[in-house]
């Protein structure tokens, strides 16, 4: 299937920005920084209101006709390293929009100041708190892209290990599942990749794992076990290097039992979801996230 105008321009204009040179973390932070200055400036379509959940900022993102018996946790992507609530205002009005529910996006803890297992914990605690303020776990979705999208797999096996009430469902968008850089596709698709550089991505897994393994399962979730994990949808460009990261998890998944559905979208970068409106692909993708969401919740 042949891009969009939208996806061909877009494309284009993200390579230049992301992919022309290396950037220490500082710099990156800055970029971030900026880009969300960027984003804020688009109409989102959905009301966006700050809280503070013990002590972690968040943001309740709730589109019209919201229905307020059900919530998605959503954690932003970023490498563990960058990354904000700001940045991700228009995602998740997208995806409040599409899917008529409530998007909370927590300002989890980044390293190399908090390294594993701290973004962990406070993925866990902010699930905990829907718990308390009266979501029902089977009306709870935990979302989540990139880094992100391997946190909304990780915190769901340690809520599962910890014998807490498991949400609906998961979704995990270009997911970074694979600290120990084992998939073949960070070589074969370096060039087609739009947005993520291989040196970049060895720099920040240093400072997330810190003195852990790689290979621990919540720090590479390829390596856990996924008995008893709830339904998970898995979306991802073929033209990522994070490709082979997407499909080792979901052939691991799969094998342990749990009901998985993989999308390769043809032609996608990383994370084009953070375009919302702007692109067709982008809009079928939350569309599809919006049927997955349907079928999995009351």
């Amino acid at each position: 299937m042949s891009l969009s105008i939208q996806a061909r321009v877009w494309r284009f204009l993200l390579r230049r920005i992301f992919k022309e040179r290396h950037l220490l973390l500082a710099e990156s932070r800055k970029r971030d920084i900026r880009n969300a200055r960027f984003i804020k400036q688009f109409p989102h379509g959905a009301e966006v209101k700050r809280i503070d959940i013990e002590g972690i900022p968040a943001d309740w993102v709730v589109p019209a006709n919201v229905d307020h018996e059900k919530a998605i946790l959503y954690l932003h992507g970023g490498g563990y390293v960058i990354g904000s609530i700001d940045s991700y205002q228009m995602l998740g009005a997208m995806l409040a929009q599409t899917t008529g529910i409530k998007v909370l996006i927590p300002e989890y803890r980044l390293a190399p100041e908090h390294p594993f297992p701290a973004a962990i914990e406070d993925a866990q605690k902010v699930y905990r708190w829907l718990l308390a303020e009266g979501y029902k776990p089977e009306n709870i979705i935990i979302s989540g892209d990139s880094a992100g999208g391997g946190l909304s797999v990780t915190a769901v096996l340690a809520l599962r290990d910890a014998n807490a009430p498991l949400p609906a469902a998961v979704v995990s968008l270009s997911p970074w599942t694979d600290l120990t850089f084992t998939g073949q596709s960070h070589i074969t698709q370096a060039q087609a990749e739009v947005l993520l550089r291989a040196d970049e991505l060895r720099e920040w897994s240093t400072f997330y794992i810190g003195t852990e393994s790689p290979s621990n399962p919540l720090i590479s979730p390829i390596y856990a076990d996924f008995h008893g994990f709830p339904p998970l949808l898995i979306q991802v460009g073929s033209d990522e290097v994070l490709l082979d990261d997407a499909r080792m998890l979901a052939e691991k998944a799969r094998a342990d039992g749990a009901a998985v559905e993989l999308h390769v979208w043809e032609g996608m970068w990383h994370v084009w979801h953070t375009l919302a409106d702007m692109m067709p692909e982008s809009r079928a993708a939350f569309e599809e996230i919006g049927r997955f969401i349907k079928a999995n919740t009351c």
